[in-house]
């Protein structure tokens, strides 16, 4: 793995990892909230074995990267174009899981001449999403962070520390029982042995230094995206998991019925981890077939 640091336009850092295949087809991969941009072990030998290059990255005020406090989902574009810029990487395509997923979406609207295609796995709706239920079917603790969220940041941060320093007092293998009214069944049964592992150091690093990626996350996601989904017009991949207690699948559905000619999998067996656990191979598949078209 290859780490490093980009300086964006504005003066601040994204820290950087280019795994996979170095010579292989660019994919952008966003992680989820709270969470950082180190890539899990498998999908990185998926991605060597099939040709792709991954790049992934701290979202700003996580992990390695610099805080940027107001941050909407529209602003993730200026900060990858300048690390693909930096990279000298000009096509590539773009995939995000849960809170990534808006990200993943907004390169498809906002640099479609140079994202090809974009996945977007148990990604959340627009805050206000007409005829969705936003929170229902949510599991417990989300709810009471979107309530604290849309209390402001004076509330929402120390509810966020509090939640930090339970995840960070975690083994791996107790990550299951912090987060046991967001796991439904298929999520418990694999949240295990390497995944768990994974999790822990992944969210470990994204904590490092506070809550500030994760407070501008979730402030980010009670306000406009910035952008429509009609603005998007790269092709698009959608998979959502029916048995999610922390996407609900009617986010996946509304999502679906609005994105311009998506291709949506919304998927009796899956949970929200399990996409990444099972799915990866097929996604990377897709999208590899449209980076080499």
């Amino acid at each position: 793995m290859s780490e490093l640091d980009v300086t964006l336009r504005d003066g601040r850092t994204l820290h950087v990892y280019d795994e996979g295949d170095p010579n292989g087809e660019p994919l952008v991969v966003h992680h989820g909230t709270p969470g950082s941009g180190l890539l899990y072990g498998p999908e990185v030998a998926d991605a060597k074995e099939k040709g792709l290059r991954l790049i992934g990255y701290d979202r700003a005020g996580y992990g390695g990267s610099s805080p940027n406090p107001g941050r909407g989902v529209a602003d993730v574009a200026g900060d990858i174009a300048d690390v693909l810029d930096h990279l000298e990487i000009d096509r590539f395509a773009s995939m995000g899981g849960s809170g990534g997923g808006p990200h993943s979406l907004a390169l498809g609207a906002f640099l479609p001449d140079r994202c090809v295609a974009v996945c977007a796995m148990a990604s959340p709706a627009p805050w206000q999403a007409e005829g969705l239920d936003w929170l229902q079917g949510q599991g417990e603790q989300n709810r009471a962070e979107w309530a604290a969220a849309l209390e402001g940041p004076d509330v929402l941060e120390p509810h966020l520390e509090k939640d930090a320093a339970d995840l960070l007092a975690a083994s791996a293998e107790e990550i299951r029982e912090v987060l046991s009214t967001l796991l439904s069944p298929v999520d418990r049964e694999v949240v295990t042995g390497a995944l768990a592992e994974y999790i822990h150091a992944s969210t470990a690093w994204a904590l490092r230094p506070g809550v500030a990626g994760w407070r501008d996350d979730d402030l980010a996601f009670t306000k406009p995206w910035g952008f429509e989904l009609a603005d998007i017009r790269s092709p698009v991949l959608l998979w959502q998991g029916v048995q999610d207690l922390m996407v609900p699948p009617d986010h996946g559905r509304w999502l679906a019925e609005r994105i311009p000619g998506v291709e949506a999998h919304i998927s009796e067996e899956d949970g929200h981890i399990t996409i990444l656990e099972r799915r990866t191979p097929e996604i990377h598949l897709w999208l590899l077939d449209r980076l080499r078209a």
